[in-house]
């Protein structure tokens, strides 16, 4: 009896010990020091810093305490705490990756429209895979958002395996399984995300603020992932939902297939289903304010008891079931989708 209970506390302290080491985690390493073969690209603005002030850092998060759903957050812009410990709470693993991204300001001024209307199509998909689609710029397979992606997550399999990051690593070590791949963004980030789903079947986009792009046609082209995994979600007030930026297009990408676009204040989950998602929560009257909204943080709107108006919004984008859609309706006839005249 007393061996069955020693047997029984020794288990039972196991347990405890295996419990106590679950738990949400944190992980930032510069991207120069995961690749060695990482460059700095100065002419258009993407330099990595210096030891005392890095500018490299990646960042990625995981909650052992949740049960996986054997998917990864590829978050394409500046890191978000607050995001990845709403969507590490969901079982999602969640990496942002720092890739040349910052060629927007001095490649285009955005006031006026490019001779070629796949012109940051080819920027954005250049810079995703480091792969050669534009005269633009040049960006080798290094410094693209795929290969540090890839580069990131084999780091991340070495320095946690009980995260079990390999997971999303193809079985020859030297691609990432990208349909298992949320690709995520705000804004410019949104925009990417967006163009490299055309060009690479993944899980899901989520797309916050965005996509832009409203000279470009890219939003029309052939896609390798399918239309209903996009979802879009903008306030009301930001400049780019005003001037029919991200509403072109959301109907060039198709979303009208699977619903209406949707005011989220004056509806419940699952938003029939829609992929098209807006607010008019009070921001101040203020469009900066309100293109910042629609991700947590400062400037995400809360209600009388200080929750985020937005908590449910955001579990829907990334984990409402992709192949649970909403009724078709009729393309917008007001949006503006030939932005490119006056």
């Amino acid at each position: 009896m007393n061996r069955l209970r020693r047997l029984s506390c020794f288990l039972c302290l196991i347990s405890l010990q295996a419990h106590a080491e679950e738990k949400f985690l944190t992980f930032e390493v510069r991207a120069s020091e995961v690749d060695s073969r990482a460059r700095e690209h100065p002419e258009i603005g993407y330099v990595f810093g210096t030891k005392e002030k890095p500018q490299d850092i990646q960042t990625a998060c995981v909650d052992t305490r949740v049960p996986s759903k054997g998917q990864l957050v590829i978050w394409l812009m500046a890191p978000s705490q607050p995001l990845f410990e709403r969507t590490t709470s969901y079982g999602l693993h969640s990496i942002q990756v720092h890739y040349a991204r910052a060629w927007f300001g001095t490649l285009y001024g955005g006031s006026t429209p490019p001779d070629d209307d796949l012109f940051l199509s080819k920027v954005r998909l250049e810079a995703a895979t480091g792969e050669d689609f534009s005269k633009a710029i040049d960006i080798p397979k290094p410094d693209g958002m795929m290969e540090r992606a890839l580069q990131f997550v084999l780091w991340l399999d070495k320095k946690n395996p009980e995260g079990k990051w390999g997971q999303f690593i193809a079985p020859n070590g030297k691609e990432l399984i990208w349909d298992k791949v949320i690709i995520a963004g705000s804004s410019h980030g949104s925009t990417t995300a967006a163009r490299f789903a055309k060009h690479k079947k993944v899980a899901r986009v989520v797309m916050f603020a965005g996509p832009r792009d409203q000279y470009d046609m890219w939003q029309q082209l052939p896609s390798a992932t399918p239309p209903e995994r996009y979802l879009g979600f903008s306030h009301v007030l930001d400049q780019g939902w005003k001037e029919d930026h991200y509403s072109r297009s959301w109907q060039l990408l198709g979303l009208q297939k699977f619903g209406p676009v949707l005011n989220i204040d004056t509806s419940v989950p699952p938003y029939q289903n829609s992929r098209r998602l807006i607010s008019d929560a009070d921001v101040g009257s203020n469009p900066d304010h309100a293109h910042n909204s629609v991700i947590p943080g400062s400037r995400s709107p809360k209600d009388k008891q200080g929750k985020f108006l937005y908590e449910e919004v955001w579990r829907y984008l990334f984990t409402h079931p992709v192949d649970q859609v909403g009724k078709a309706v009729p393309v917008d006839p007001h949006v503006r989708m030939n932005q490119r005249t006056r």
